[in-house]
């Protein structure tokens, strides 16, 4: 191990440098009032280091001592090109205490979250990245369920969709439990917020989305829905598509303001999916497929 990675040994959880992972709540991570100085926890090793190759900037490691070597060529990456960054180093049983069991959460680590576009910026940029190409993105409206974000952006990542963008109503991203279940892939997709309150979002976000040259489908059960695998829908070179909260699905608003309506062909009298696997159906039949070669987005944050 280099010299320059600043190892720290802890044998008590109550220590004042291990705030961020053992006494902050998720609303203090977020630093709400100052968001810049806002902070997240990224869980498993795998993760940390896809918030790593994302450009991400991480603030301190807390890893069990069984974790160290695994990480050490990342740590020293990180001392090289960040400087000193504090590595705590607990025992197994220390950090057991802290997670619960003893599995993958042995490694962790506390980054600062990235600035995010403006939601023109964010969808003129994936335009020009896509060039030529059909570009599709994901707006999700007031999902609540940390487990179906993480999901959606997992399937975002496999079935090639540009990018995600998430209402005022919508969870957060970067919260630890949809970082675990996207594996890292919320560092990999390019997201940003859209509308600033509940109660307008609809028409900011629509506007914005129609002045960027983009047709909104909702993934919506209407009289009017077209099935998901109508052969037109391959044809629209940009296409953001809607997916509504659990349960109550797009409101009525969302639907009334969509350009198409699009449901999903189901047998055995099932009307719905949840909305994770929902996405993902969707995503596989409207998004250009990718080829079967491992393809990582490196430096999206950087």
């Amino acid at each position: 191990m280099s010299s320059a990675v600043n190892i720290i040994h802890i044998d008590d959880l109550s220590d004042e440098r291990l705030a961020a992972y053992t006494r902050l709540t998720e609303r203090e991570l977020r630093c709400v009032l100052e968001p810049e100085k806002g902070i997240f926890i990224a869980e498993s090793a795998k993760v940390i280091e896809r918030a790593v190759e994302a450009g991400l900037e991480p603030v301190s490691f807390l890893l069990g001592e069984r974790w160290l070597e695994q990480l050490s060529p990342l740590l020293e990456r990180v001392a090289e090109e960040r400087g000193e960054v504090p590595v705590f180093i607990a025992s197994m049983e220390l950090m057991e205490r802290l997670t619960g069991f003893n599995v993958t959460r042995g490694a962790l680590a506390a980054f600062r979250r990235p600035v995010l576009a403006s939601p023109s910026a964010f969808l003129d940029g994936l335009v020009e990245r896509a060039k030529e190409r059909p570009v599709r993105v994901c707006v999700l409206e007031g999902i609540v369920d940390h487990t179906n974000v993480g999901a959606i952006f997992r399937s975002a990542a496999a079935l090639n969709v540009d990018g995600i963008l998430v209402s005022p109503t919508c969870c957060d991203p970067l919260y630890r439990r949809a970082v675990r279940v996207s594996m890292g892939t919320v560092f990999q997709v390019p997201w940003c917020r859209i509308g600033s309150d509940a109660q307008s979002w609809q028409h900011d976000g629509l506007a914005t989305l129609h002045e960027s040259g983009f047709t909104c489908v909702a993934m919506a059960l209407t009289d009017e829905s077209v099935s998901l695998d109508d052969p037109s829908l391959a044809q629209i070179e940009r296409m953001a598509i809607f997916m509504g909260t659990e349960g109550a699905g797009l409101a009525a608003k969302t639907i009334a303001g969509a350009d198409l309506t699009v449901r999903i062909p189901m047998a055995h009298g099932v009307d719905s999916l949840n909305v994770a696997a929902a996405s993902a159906v969707a995503f596989w039949q409207l998004c250009p497929h990718a080829d079967n070669s491992y393809h990582y987005r490196p430096g999206l944050f950087a």
